[in-house]
C-alpha cells in the first residue's frame, strides 16, 4: 500500500476522532432521555465504528508495506 494512502488514512482517523469528540461533548449537555441524545448516540458509534475499521485498514496497510 502506498506511503501516501496511510498518510491519508492516518490524517482522516484524526479527523473521525475529532469528530467524536465533539459528538461527545454535544452529547454532554443533553439529556440522556430526549430525542437528539438518542440520534447524537447512534451518530457518536457510527463514528466509532469508523474509527475501527480505520485503525485496521492503517494496520494492514502498514503489515503489508513492510
Amino acid at each position: 500500500m502506498s506511503n501516501y494512502l496511510l498518510e491519508y488514512m492516518r490524517i482522516h482517523l484524526v479527523s473521525i476522532e475529532q469528530d467524536q469528540a465533539a459528538v461527545s461533548e454535544q452529547m454532554e449537555a443533553l439529556d440522556p432521555n430526549s430525542k437528539d441524545y438518542a440520534e447524537l448516540d447512534f451518530e457518536y458509534n457510527w463514528l466509532a465504528g469508523q474509527i475501527i475499521a480505520t485503525r485496521h485498514f492503517i494496520q494492514v496497510g502498514e503489515e503489508n508495506a513492510h
